[in-house]
């Protein structure tokens, strides 16, 4: 169902309420939607090519095509709603039995989706042990609730930048094989449709996961990276299994084994992403389809989701402990030691 001339105003008033500039190719797409939905289909002359400004909301205009009024209007509801949305501190969820809220993660739950988003933006996200022990307790949360799907996504520039390196510095000795191997269990064991939002760039365990997830959307400027042996490490994730499964041995060593980084495109190319999106309609398009998904039975998609992944989960759970295992080892080899040390000396350059 279309927008309603009513939800459309109060779009408008609300567009005018944004704190944050959205920048020049998200408001010449507000300005096109705006046009579509009240004009219809551009029918004026083009504007001089030496008129830099109109000529820019022309092409935007333009490039709607045949769009109908309605569904550019729900179009316009929508990418607003994802900018106010944004800009909005999302409620932080309690945890079952707990009212203490959530430090490095921000929770809700709206239209039968709870969101989950990675909250330190100006660490691009990278994720402390705090974080890895609060994204358990989000997703047994998330497990339980009314929600029939649930997304996790990143605040900023970043999706995720992987490991917060001075966790190497606060980990009791044993303390890292147990939060780990629960981390992933959580993945593995979740009982919705789990979808990944890549807002940005994706870097190490945030990227291994992927494969656990049951859709992945990514914007066009998202990268994938996994820097493993540089640093002395190895996959964890269950990424030594799916990744080869996904995209085939040899795109997945190239990863793996010798750190690729893979463009959005690239990723969605070898399976690893869903579908890609352009930046400037990202999170307007990404969230329409996500509040379509939520309308869809609950109790159906959980269990047609165990059918497809259940035949695999010991298998998982198998490959999740002897992945931690060879990742404890190497976190306490002298190779990787020293490529921590060297990372810390070159950041301490900067």
């Amino acid at each position: 169902m279309a927008a309603s001339v009513e939800e459309f105003n109060a779009a408008k008033e609300k567009l005018g309420a944004l704190k944050k500039d959205p920048g020049n190719e998200v408001k010449l797409k507000i300005y096109a939607l705006f046009k579509q939905a009240t004009q219809g289909p551009c029918n004026t002359p083009k504007p001089s090519m030496l008129d830099f400004v109109n000529k820019a909301k022309w092409d935007a205009w333009k490039s709607l095509g045949s769009t109908s009024q309605e569904e550019a209007r729900q179009q316009y509801v929508d990418l607003i709603s994802s900018l106010v949305g944004a800009e909005a501190p999302a409620v932080a969820a309690q945890p079952i039995g707990s009212t203490k809220g959530f430090q490095t993660l921000l929770m809700s739950t709206e239209d039968n989706i709870t969101t989950i988003r990675l909250n330190r933006p100006e660490k691009k996200n990278a994720i402390t042990v705090e974080m890895y022990n609060e994204l358990i307790e989000a997703l047994d949360h998330a497990g339980k609730d009314d929600s029939v799907i649930t997304v996790i996504t990143g605040s900023g520039d970043y999706y995720c930048s992987g490991n917060d390196l001075n966790n190497f510095r606060k980990i009791p000795e044993g303390g890292l094989k147990l939060f780990l191997r629960r981390y992933v269990k959580a993945y593995i064991d979740f009982p919705k449709p789990l979808i990944g939002v890549i807002n940005g760039p994706a870097v190490g365990v945030s990227v291994t996961l992927l494969g656990l997830f049951d859709v992945v959307y990514a914007t066009e400027r998202a990268t994938f990276h996994t820097p493993f042996s540089q640093l002395g490490q190895s996959p964890e994730g269950c990424s030594s299994y799916l990744f080869p499964k996904i995209m085939g041995a040899a795109k997945a060593s190239e990863m793996l084994l010798f750190n690729k980084k893979l463009t959005a495109a690239q990723a969605c190319e070898v399976g690893l992403v869903t579908e890609v999106f352009p930046e400037s309609s990202f999170q307007a398009e990404v969230w329409t389809r996500l509040r379509a998904y939520a309308k869809l039975p609950r109790n159906s998609l959980a269990l047609s989701k165990q059918l497809i992944r259940g035949v695999e989960k010991e298998k998982l759970h198998a490959i999740n402990d002897a992945e931690v295992e060879r990742l404890m080892e190497r976190w306490l080899s002298d190779e990787c030691m020293q490529a921590i040390v060297s990372f810390f000396q070159a950041k301490s350059k900067l």
